[in-house]
């Protein structure tokens, strides 16, 4: 499954209320090592499809959504189980190191 694209208007239906956790990626277009981490996310997401979903939501056009979950740096990446934040990574990383990650929370 590929990333999804997550909005304001969507984030509740999209993440709140899956029925399988969602890692979301906080990015923006600007933002060299966000562009860096895009296509690892885009494999881990094919990889991992049976046990996560990830989704993208870009800062600059979803500010409600990134207010709310207080992002003041990005690549920020929240894991997001049952409606709860159950975990956050922040920064870059090479692939091998956020799908470790991704699989020691989930």
């Amino acid at each position: 499954m590929p990333t999804i694209a997550v909005t304001d208007a969507s984030f509740e239906a999209d993440v709140l209320k899956s029925d399988k956790p969602v890692l979301v990626d906080f990015w923006a277009d600007w933002c060299g090592p966000c562009k860096m981490i895009g296509p690892s996310l885009e494999e881990i997401s094919e990889e991992m499809a049976d046990q996560v979903k990830i989704a993208k939501v870009d800062i600059m056009e979803n500010t409600d959504t990134a207010a709310k979950f207080g992002v003041q740096s990005i690549p920020l990446m929240v894991l997001i189980k049952n409606g709860e934040v159950v975990a956050h990574k922040l920064g870059a990383a090479p692939k091998s190191q956020i799908k470790g990650w991704l699989e020691s929370v989930l």
